[in-house]
């Protein structure tokens, strides 16, 4: 009793290793299988047999078996095996027939392709159908009749017809007895090409006077658990003459032919001779009994010449190889018969394009995607073999960024090769095309659409980094003064802009806005030159995507000037006189009038005017506002010793504006001290020498005049180009894009400057100034306006000229 428990344990420890082997050996199987599961069911198995877990196997969970699309397809066809999407176990769906599915193949498999999406994988699944023995050995007939001579000697052998069995291996390895008896037993002879060859062996003499005919029952079984059977009757009669059979001069015949051979071609010739004379030699050739009804409709046997040759069309891919039995016998009383076996190999032609099936699709593509993403998985088939069965797969046109990779067998997928832009290619229009290597070849293609999905990938972009705006003061509020546009090449909602101020740096919400949609610039309020000249900050745009992506713009808004301010005179007391000491020579200076516009430019320039003239003593600097003698005055004067001057100072702004002073001048006879009270501002206090070098003075004033005249031709040159320009102009080294401002805005750009030279002499008391403005020339749309423009700036050149010269007196 221990001795057996022991057994038991050391049988139990040997089945959990070779178990363990077992698992290791499906593992590497697993791993050399290229992700190919194989499983093993027996025929006949019913509905609902267990198969093997696939979804486990497959590393899936049965969860997401439907959300991604679990699916299974047969190679061959039939729904023989099911999946359950609940538990993930593969089973019997219909009743599998070996004999049926493979025939007599030796190795009987249903392939299954499992595919899941998100991502896309495809998995290949091989079901072996193993044999059961469910076949019994069957004979051709259920009696054969041998006949035999009477004269045969013991020792001869009389070859009888083999039983067959559906079931392949084991279950169809046949053996065979008879029935107890004295006159034969059962052998069984091995030719030299291996084949067999069963009949019976003659023990003794016969005697057909004893017994006519012998009756034996032989039995054929074959090697499977259980053990099935079949049995046929032999009738052996005994004949007193023919005592030779039919015999082939080759009892096997192998021969081979192409497909593509027309019907009724030649296969071979058979030959049978036998040694007997008269009717006993005639030989008839006939297709063994056994021999299926669908060889008979391919091939047809002459009785007479023995000839075997093709009736129907021979196919390779149905049947690359026939077997014929072929018998002889002889026209004797008794015939006898002799045995041959014809084996046809048929051999292939490229007569089979391949066949391709687009097992799936994943579009769009988004651009974004990394190069290896599996776009398209196809299925290539090419029913020949060997190098007429070998396909190629090729994309075309190529340059595409998208390849081909074979991963099992006839499968390929379309990968993603180089990185995708749907800004530059939205979709691609391409042909799969699927080669064979035969000869001549042949192929088969398919088209593909694979459009691009967009993301958000690109910021919204202006046109330019930056705009420069110019706007008249005093404008409206809510006045609509410049649009901004930003452009995205995205699609949809990645391309969607909006707009919005930037006021990082300072708040804008009380002077700008800009439309959130539109990209329209208002201004909310009326901007004011004298307070701000310039306006300078940034618009954003931004898209509506997921991130959303941003771009920038810098606005400068230079607000022009208008002439809404009227000069002021200051620095002036009307109650106190100016006292002048006579005598005093012509054009002596005796006060000056100081007066400020808070405008710019021509609006900013002034001059100055006597209200009444006509008294002939005293006139005013026309742009200096000096008072000084007309002409000599001495203690003659006497009508003229005191009198009230009114000054008009106006500026140069359209429509003009002025401003009034008056201005008390008293004659003190003698050595008294005259004293002024007008400031002269424009050199900050009083008279002063503020050039020692009278040379040098002349010169700078020289070389001032020439280039105003210069700049005046240029600004001439550059206001007759102004006129031909849309819309952009360009200045200096920084560049300034100029727009329309609508009905607020300027075409114009005023570049203002001011150069003063002033020059006096050493003497106190006598001070001269020259003043020189390049004045702010707004845009004039005729010609007539730029001559203007140009005979003003020569009056403007000639004036210098005049200037210069009393200097150049004053210095003499």
């Amino acid at each position: 009793m221990k001795l057996t428990a022991v057994t038991v344990i050391l049988l139990r420890c040997c089945l959990a290793r070779r178990r363990q082997l077992q698992l290791i050996f499906l593992c590497m199987a697993w791993k050399m299988g290229n992700n190919q599961l194989h499983y093993s069911v027996p025929e006949e198995s019913q509905h609902g047999t267990f198969v093997g877990p696939i979804a486990q196997d497959l590393g899936l969970e049965v969860s997401e078996l439907v959300p991604r699309m679990f699916r299974m397809e047969s190679h061959g066809g039939g729904d023989y095996l099911e999946v359950n999407i609940q538990n993930g176990i593969l089973f019997v769906n219909s009743r599998i027939d070996r004999e049926e599915l493979c025939v007599q193949s030796p190795i009987c498999a249903i392939h299954l392709e499992v595919i899941v999406d998100k991502p896309l994988k495809v998995f290949h699944v091989e079901v072996e159908i193993k044999d059961i023995n469910d076949n019994a050995p069957t004979f051709p007939q259920k009696e054969q009749k041998v006949f035999v001579s009477e004269i045969r000697t013991p020792g001869s052998f009389f070859p009888l017809e083999r039983a067959s069995d559906a079931d392949i291996g084991p279950n169809s390895l046949l053996s065979y007895t008879l029935s107890p008896n004295d006159c034969f037993t059962l052998d069984i002879q091995r030719k030299h090409d291996e084949s067999q060859l069963l009949g019976l062996f003659l023990k003794t003499s016969l005697d057909r006077e004893v017994k006519t005919v012998h009756r034996l029952l032989l039995t054929a079984t074959d090697g499977g658990k259980p053990e099935l059977s079949g049995t046929v009757q032999l009738a052996i009669v005994v004949l007193d003459e023919n005592d030779n059979a039919p015999a082939f001069n080759q009892s096997v015949y192998k021969v081979q032919m192409t497909e593509d051979v027309p019907s009724g071609s030649l296969v071979v010739k058979l030959n049978a001779t036998d040694p007997d004379e008269g009717t006993n030699r005639d030989i008839t050739y006939s297709f063994q009994t056994q021999a299926p009804a669908s060889l008979k409709n391919i091939f047809t046997l002459d009785s007479g010449s023995g000839e075997i040759r093709t009736k129907g069309k021979l196919d390779f891919e149905e049947n690359h190889q026939y077997e014929i039995r072929v018998q002889a016998s002889d026209k004797g009383s008794h015939p006898m018969t002799g045995y041959c076996k014809v084996v046809i190999e048929v051999l292939d032609v490229n007569d089979n394009a391949p066949v391709m099936s687009l097992k799936s699709l994943t579009v769009p593509v988004p651009e974004d995607s990394p190069p290896g993403i599996v776009v398209a998985l196809i299925s290539v088939s090419d029913r020949d073999s060997g190098a007429n069965g070998q396909v190629i797969c090729s994309l075309q046109p190529p340059g595409l960024p998208f390849k081909l990779v074979s991963t099992f067998r006839s499968y390929y997928s379309m990968v993603v090769a180089e990185p995708l832009d749907r800004e530059q290619v939205a979709e691609y229009r391409m042909v799969v095309l699927a080669r064979d290597e035969g000869t001549p070849p042949l192929s088969a293609s398919s088209s593909l659409v694979v459009p691009i999905g967009d993301v958000n990938d690109n910021a919204p972009t202006f046109a330019q980094t930056s705009y420069t705006v110019f706007v008249k003061e005093n404008n409206p509020p809510g006045a609509h003064f410049f649009t901004v546009s930003a452009s995205d090449p995205d699609v949809a909602e990645n391309a969607l802009v909006s707009y919005w101020l930037d006021e990082k740096l300072w708040p804008l919400s009380s002077y700008i806005s800009v439309h959130s949609e539109s990209g329209k610039l208002y201004a909310l309020q009326p901007l004011d030159y004298e307070e701000l000249k310039l306006l300078e900050f940034q618009v954003r745009a931004k898209d509506a995507g997921l991130p959303s992506l941003c771009g920038n713009v810098t606005i400068q808004v230079f607000v022009l000037d208008e002439n809404d301010n009227a000069p002021a005179v200051s620095g002036l007391a009307e109650d106190t006189p100016l006292q002048v000491k006579v005598p005093v020579a012509g054009g002596h200076v005796v006060g000056k009038i100081h007066a400020v516009d808070a405008d710019s430019g021509y609006n900013a320039w002034l001059r100055y005017e006597l209200h009444d003239a006509t008294s002939g003593l005293w006139q005013v600097g026309l742009h200096s506002g000096e008072i000084s003698t007309t002409r000599f005055l001495d203690e003659a004067e006497g009508d003229f010793i005191h009198q009230n001057l009114l000054v008009i100072v106006k500026d140069h702004g359209k429509p003009v504006l002025s401003a009034t002073a008056t201005l008390s001048v008293s004659l003190v006879m003698g050595t008294q001290t005259m004293h002024s009270d007008a400031h002269l501002l424009s050199m900050g206090g009083s008279p002063k020498s503020l050039v020692n070098n009278d040379n040098i003075y002349l010169i700078i004033a020289i070389c001032s005049v020439s280039s105003l005249f210069l700049l005046v031709v240029i600004v001439y040159l550059v206001l007759r180009c102004q006129y031909q320009l849309k819309e952009t102009m360009t200045y200096g080294p920084g560049t300034a894009t100029l727009v329309r401002a609508s009905e607020v805005g300027s075409w114009s750009y005023s570049n203002r400057h001011s150069h003063i030279l002033a020059a006096v002499n050493g003497e106190p008391g006598a001070k001269t100034d020259l003043m020189v403005f390049t004045p702010n020339i707004p845009p004039l749309p005729g010609s007539e306006k730029q001559e203007q423009i140009l005979y003003d700036s020569l009056s403007l050149q000639r004036w210098c000229t005049r200037n210069c010269e009393k200097i150049h007196k004053t210095k003499k």
